[in-house]
């Protein structure tokens, strides 16, 4: 008997390709898929929600864009403000490091806006992924603009409910948010501690 796995999803994001192994293994498990977030699942959480054939979302919980975060040690940028600023300036006014900051931009956004088509050909909101990509992909919000479970249904549609089992939060009430130190953001890029 196949069981139909409900995956509690908490998490501000991550790498981005941790995220699409995860989000493309969900979407070729044969058997009907629930993801359930509580609270959030932001980014790379987001691509992980997709994948699922439904998503359990409490009221007030959030999703997050997916658009590509580039940079190195030090700085993050999104890849629509990368593309904005070499188009603002010309090419002898701007330095090598951010023309090659928007060149692999150029690649982020064409990959990722791809990744979601491939992730939503067969999933909820289907019929309307290009404003999903809008939304999701294109820029057209900060990396930490939450869509909250009433704005995840308008864009995906019957798939998205809002029927989060009490458990769910009695579980949640195990996990402690760490105290001091660095948390953990909302990024694609791990950025080193100095």
């Amino acid at each position: 008997m196949e069981v139909s796995p409900d995956i509690i999803l908490h998490t501000p994001g991550g790498l981005a390709l941790a995220a699409t192994q995860i989000a493309m293994a969900l979407k070729a498990h044969p058997a009907r898929k629930a993801v359930i977030v509580p609270h959030f699942a932001m980014s790379g959480g987001t691509l992980i929600a997709i994948a699922a054939d439904e998503i359990i979302m409490d009221p007030h919980a959030a999703l997050g864009p997916v658009d590509p975060q580039l940079g190195d040690q030090t700085t993050v940028y999104p890849a629509t403000s990368l593309l904005k600023a070499v188009q603002k300036k010309s090419v002898d006014r701007t330095d090598d490091k951010t023309l090659v900051f928007a060149e692999e931009a150029e690649k982020a956004l064409k990959q990722i806006k791809e990744l979601v088509r491939r992730i939503m050909a067969d999933r909820c909101g289907a019929d309307n992924i290009e404003k999903i990509i809008e939304d999701f992909v294109s820029g057209k919000y900060t990396h930490d603009r939450p869509f909250m479970a009433d704005d995840v249904k308008e864009l995906l549609g019957g798939c998205v409910s809002t029927d989060v089992p009490v458990e769910v939060y009695e579980l949640m009430k195990l996990y402690r948010m760490e105290i001091g130190g660095r948390r953990p953001g909302v990024e694609n890029v791990p950025l080193s501690r100095k």
